[in-house]
């Protein structure tokens, strides 16, 4: 998410000199990449601290010192990869606000599934569109999962119950629930999450094995206060950052970890089934900057 921030600031580094100008361009281009106030200051506060005590002259080492500074703020202790539930079928919860790819992520998530001989089932919980329907029944036949839907309106913590207990009948071993991204007032479409969460629960015998938040890497800090919102109302277990491979943003994700200590689980590259990813923090430390 870091490589056109990294490009300038190569620009910044060629002039070769380590001045107050040079911290403020930094911190200008950090910003712009929708970096937090908070956590621009603490990054480039680290950054001088460092080139301090090493007595770093060299831009280039100064650049490195940068990375380790951004990358060392997205270790995470748990596992790399999705939960899978202590019996069939394993539940995701997918949830977020429409437009940031929830339907996109689930379906690349069960060809993916689908190609390691796992039998899926997409349950189209967004009951409050109907094009949400209609989208997700046409990724269930592209993708060969099994669907369960009901007619727009209706109680999207029904259709998801049901389509636990077709999981159970068919043997499918993953259940993938969309759900809304909006109602007509913010305070009904959490409390639809959280009857949601109760009664996969109830239907399940034990919580879902992820609910993730999806995230779109454009939104900016909008996407800690929509973070604060679904954390509270459905018990998020893992986020998921899509369309990293369209913008130069994505700072944000630094806030929201920091913030909520949620794991990131999953990351969107390109609009390809593939390009659908676990998050290791190694990994994605080690390419953060192209």
């Amino acid at each position: 998410m870091f490589k056109r921030l990294m490009q300038k600031i190569d620009r910044l580094f060629g002039r070769g000199v380590i001045d107050d100008a040079l911290y403020e361009e930094l911190e200008e281009e950090l910003l712009a990449a929708d970096t937090s106030i908070q956590h621009t200051g603490e990054i480039l506060e680290e950054l001088r601290r460092a080139v301090r005590s090493e007595k770093i002259t060299d831009p280039s080492a100064m650049k490195e010192r940068l990375k380790h500074a951004i990358a060392a703020r997205f270790t995470q202790q748990e596992a790399v990869g999705l939960r899978v539930g202590p019996a069939s079928p394993t539940v995701y919860l997918f949830v977020g606000v429409n437009g940031v790819g929830k339907t996109t992520t689930i379906a690349k998530l069960a060809q993916r599934l689908g190609r390691s001989g796992k039998k899926v089932l997409l349950a189209a919980g967004d009951t409050f569109r109907a094009a949400a329907i209609e989208q997700l029944e046409i990724w269930a036949g592209r993708t060969n999962a099994d669907f369960v839907r009901a007619q727009p309106g209706a109680d999207s913590a029904a259709v998801i119950f049901d389509a636990i207990q077709a999981a159970r009948a068919r043997g499918a071993d993953y259940v993938l629930a969309d759900t809304a991204g909006r109602q007509h007032s913010k305070e009904n479409l959490m409390a639809e999450l959280q009857k949601v969460a109760r009664v996969v629960e109830k239907g399940l015998g034990r919580p879902a094995d992820e609910v993730l938040l999806v995230l779109d890497a454009n939104t900016g800090q909008n996407a800690i206060r929509q973070a604060e919102e679904f954390i509270k109302a459905a018990g998020v277990t893992g986020l998921v950052l899509t369309k990293l491979d369209g913008t130069a943003r994505g700072g944000a994700l630094i806030g929201v970890y920091e913030r909520f200590r949620v794991p990131v689980k999953l990351i969107g590259v390109g609009e390809r089934a593939d390009d659908l990813r676990d998050f290791d923090p190694a990994d994605f430390a080690a390419n953060l900057f192209g």
